[in-house]
């Protein structure tokens, strides 16, 4: 009989006694590396650890693997190319797309089952579906087991020697005591909530009709792409929602599967804690009812659209962002403008900066479209618990910079690089972050990446406004997600700078400065509706009333250069009161805004 060692009867009893780590287990629990997550990211990492030599078990949180690509319908890729026009994420990623055909658009049962396929084809893979965590096990800062109930209701204990948490929400991580912020807190916006989106899936759409509706100018017009069409967008102004505080329909995103029905991402439901299980459940049915309003508009208005039925309703939503863990290295928004590179890359990202709206009275915003960036190793590596790395969306980005590297593709790169790392890290017997901080082992993890498939190589690429003057008060702006460069990459920093516009940036500034204090203070800069030309003077009375001095005077310029809110080369380009283009305009406010952040 197998040695068993009895969890101190903590299945029957609940005893805290497991919490305290008086706990054994069998050789059935004992392996390399668990991965946590059934998501794609999960998939890829246990496939990596396993392919490495590692016996690893992959433990899912449903019986159905692929998550939001399967249960959530979330089945239009973002894909991108990098520099040399070549597919930007390969490896596992690339092998699950064939599977599937290869396109942008794929069907959700082949998702599935390409997933199932890819676990089922490693012998040195085992898999728990359907699997809750209970709790987990720690020496000191080493994470050594979990505690997880199967589909059937039976309890174990599973011990590792190194843990991958893919999970969406980084449970595992945090039950496991890593920091972590939420939403945007990490720019001071404690309260931030992207929208949520429950997927529309119908039946008795005539494809014909939705390619000619985008060829016509149908509500904006769009484009068409095989089994793929997106665009019109004048939807979002021509559509009024029953639930009008809640819910908004923003252009579409179609994917036509192989059976003739279509899955929309298009419906945008606000408010909702993407953490708590009653506010997802309360998006849902949101979702559900709006949805039949929305069929019904699409019946009347939209050519193609005239027989359209609900086919069916998605298991879950797609939920953007929740929490964000706290890594050797969080990779700011900068370094995807600047197309960086990273000694320790595991991967790319590419995919344009997008932050979706938050309310009904916002529309969003895209900060950057990169050509490509480097995802450092350093990003997995989460703070205070060891033998454990993140690879999912919530692993170590700013809340700004995950708006790209959230994205599938590049999630399932990372994940890859993580399971790697997990096998390579057990045959050289060296923790995780110790690796972080090895150049020769993470060179050995790049080479075996890249003979596994993953796009991977050194570059180095120019980027905008590189080397001028006003760039580095710009990259301290644009870190906190004061200003933006959407899809071209372009600030108007030779342009003209209207009060109005100046007056938005000091009001934001100060107000994210004050949540990343805690503070509830106010600004002292009101918002302003004068469109027109920002004037020096007027700029420094501004700054001043910002960031608390009293005005003393009628030479408020001399003021701001005494408070030392100007730069000398500002100084040298100001000598008269003018007016200031943006990038004039950028290096004030910087000024202001990093004041503010010192005296906090």
């Amino acid at each position: 009989m197998r040695n068993y060692l009895i969890v101190l009867l903590i299945i029957a009893t609940g005893s805290m006694l497991f919490a305290a780590g008086w706990f054994a287990f069998g050789e059935d629990q004992a392996y390399d590396v668990v991965v946590f997550g059934g998501e794609p990211e999960g998939v890829a990492a246990a496939v990596a650890a396993a392919r490495n030599g590692s016996k690893t078990l992959l433990v899912a949180e449903e019986e159905r693997l692929g998550g939001l690509m399967t249960k959530g319908m979330l089945n239009f890729l973002d894909l991108s190319m990098d520099m040399d026009g070549n597919p930007l994420n390969t490896g596992i990623f690339q092998e699950w797309h064939e599977r599937v055909g290869g396109q942008v658009g794929f069907d959700i049962e082949a998702a599935e089952t390409a997933f199932h396929e890819l676990v089922e084809g490693e012998e040195n893979l085992e898999l728990i579906a359907g699997a809750e965590l209970e709790g987990i096990i720690k020496e000191g800062s080493q994470l050594v087991g979990v505690k997880v109930t199967d589909a059937e209701g039976k309890t174990v204990a599973i011990s590792a020697k190194r843990f991958i948490d893919s999970t969406k929400d980084a449970d595992l991580a945090a039950e496991a005591g890593a920091p972590y912020y939420i939403g945007g807190e990490d720019v001071g916006v404690e309260d931030r909530r992207m929208a949520v989106t429950l997927m529309i899936h119908l039946k008795g759409v005539d494809w014909h009709g939705i390619q000619l509706a985008a060829k016509n100018g149908v509500f904006g017009g769009g484009g068409v792409n095989g089994n793929t069409a997106w665009g019109f967008g004048e939807l979002h102004f021509d559509y009024t929602p029953h639930f009008k505080k809640e819910t908004r329909l923003r252009g579409l995103n179609i994917m036509r599967q192989s059976d003739g029905t279509i899955v929309i991402n298009a419906l945008q439901v606000f408010g909702i804690d993407g953490l708590d299980p009653e506010s997802r459940a309360k998006a849902i049915e949101i979702g559900k009812e709006e949805t039949g309003y929305i069929v019904e508009f699409l019946r009347e208005n939209f050519p193609g659209f005239e027989n359209a039925e609900v086919a069916s309703y998605p298991e879950e939503l797609y939920i953007r962002e929740t929490r964000h863990v706290k890594a050797e290295y969080q990779l700011p928004l900068s370094d995807v403008w600047e197309f960086k590179d990273h000694w320790d890359s595991i991967g790319f990202g590419g995919y344009p900066v997008d932050e979706q709206a938050t309310s009904i009275e916002d529309y969003g915003a895209v900060y950057s479209s990169p050509v490509q960036y480097a995802i450092p190793f350093r990003s997995l590596v989460p703070l205070e618990v060891d033998g454990l790395l993140v690879a999912s969306k919530a692993s170590g980005y700013s809340s700004l910079a995950a708006g790209s590297a959230r994205v599938l593709p590049a999630g399932m790169t990372t994940a890859q690089a993580a399971g790697t790392a997990a096998a390579l890290s057990i045959e050289e017997e060296t923790g995780f972050r110790e690796m972080a901080a090895d150049k020769a082992l993470i060179h050995e993890l790049q080479e075996r990446l890249k003979q596994q498939g993953v796009n991977l190589y050194p570059f180095e690429l120019a980027y905008p406004y590189q080397g001028e003057w006003f760039y580095p008060q710009l990259k301290a702006l644009l870190n906190l997600g004061l200003i933006k460069g959407a899809y071209e990459n372009k600030m108007p920093v030779d342009e003209t700078m209207a009060l109005k516009d100046f007056t938005l940036i000091l009001n934001k500034g100060a107000s994210r400065i004050a949540g990343l204090a805690g503070s509830d203070a106010k600004p002292a800069v009101q918002l302003s509706e004068d469109e027109t030309e920002l004037q020096r003077d007027k700029a420094a009375e501004l700054v001043l009333q910002l960031t608390g001095e009293e005005l003393a005077g009628t030479d408020v310029w001399q003021q701001a250069i005494s408070a030392g809110l100007v730069d000398e080369t500002l100084q040298e380009r100001l000598q008269e009161n003018r007016p200031l283009n943006g990038a004039e305009a950028y290096s004030l406010a910087a000024a202001a805004v990093e004041k503010l952040k010192s005296e906090q």
